[in-house]
């Protein structure tokens, strides 16, 4: 595994001249022309560069963009690859290896996810606080890559407080602030009403597809992370309708430009304070 790491870091390092990249945001739902906000440095479809996955799922380009934000080398990567397409999850994780060895520092999740918390309703910008991982995998499994972390890595602040203040802050500029707990989902199915109802006992606020492997392994890697879900639906058992990807893709287009108005200011104020 590390040798494919290491192919698409020589890779991305021949574009950038070896410059340091500070900062990387992977945009999911709602996210989707994100990167049209800036300049381009350079351009790469996920298919250019060494063993990154190409995403099959609407709203994922699978498109790196190298932009400068706030003078600051950011990477933006345009839609992720998923568990339920298939791949091994090690495999999924590539990406986040990959700039951990180009001198990333934060990240910034995005996703969007089926709310179960009563406070939240479609459209609603939820900060994430902290994850359940309710799949029964892990991408640390396996033999330990000890140039990133520990064999036995914290989890007790996978989601940066530091990040979370400067989330409430910028989005007061934007919309209502909204915490919760991400429930991460194997999918593609979506959750029955029983498992719904599960993740809520437990404590989860939000369920969703994604974003914990990548989470996982850049809290291994020593990163400061911060996740955000877009509530494109009510869960199942709490919605009133059966839930399908066209309500989801609908809802992400009707928020797209308030999520992103925030995302523009955050990323400008992260890049600031680091």
């Amino acid at each position: 595994m590390i040798e494919k790491i290491n192919e698409a870091k020589d890779f991305i390092s021949t574009v950038t001249n070896n410059q340091n990249i500070d900062t990387m945001i992977i945009l999911g739902s709602g996210m989707s022309g994100f990167e049209d906000n800036y300049e381009p440095l350079d351009q790469l479809n996920y298919s250019e560069i060494p063993n990154f996955l190409t995403p099959s799922i609407e709203g994922h380009a699978g498109k790196l963009s190298l932009v400068l934000i706030n003078d600051k080398l950011t990477a933006i990567l345009s839609g992720r690859a998923h568990y339920y397409e298939g791949y091994p999850i090690q495999e999924l994780v590539i990406p986040i290896r990959t700039f951990t060895l180009l001198g990333v520092k934060n990240l910034i999740l995005t996703n969007a996810a089926g709310g179960i918390s009563d406070k939240y309703v479609p459209g609603d910008i939820i900060s994430i606080t902290d994850h359940i991982n309710l799949t029964g995998d892990n991408p640390l499994i396996g033999k330990n890559l000890d140039t990133f972390g520990p064999r036995f890595p914290d989890m007790s602040e996978v989601y940066s407080k530091n990040f979370l203040k400067l989330a409430e802050k910028v989005a007061k500029n934007h919309f209502e602030f909204k915490t919760g707990v991400y429930a991460w989902f194997t999918g593609p199915s979506y959750e029955t009403p029983a498992e719904v109802q599960y993740a809520k006992n437990i404590g989860a606020d939000l369920v969703g597809m994604s974003t914990v492997p990548e989470a996982i392994v850049a809290k291994h890697a020593g990163m400061e992370i911060s996740a955000f879900s877009l509530v494109t639906n009510l869960a199942a058992g709490i919605s009133k309708n059966p839930l399908n990807h066209k309500e989801v893709v609908e809802i992400a287009d009707q928020s797209k430009q308030k999520l992103q108005g925030f995302m523009k200011e955050f990323l400008f104020e992260l890049n600031s304070d680091n």
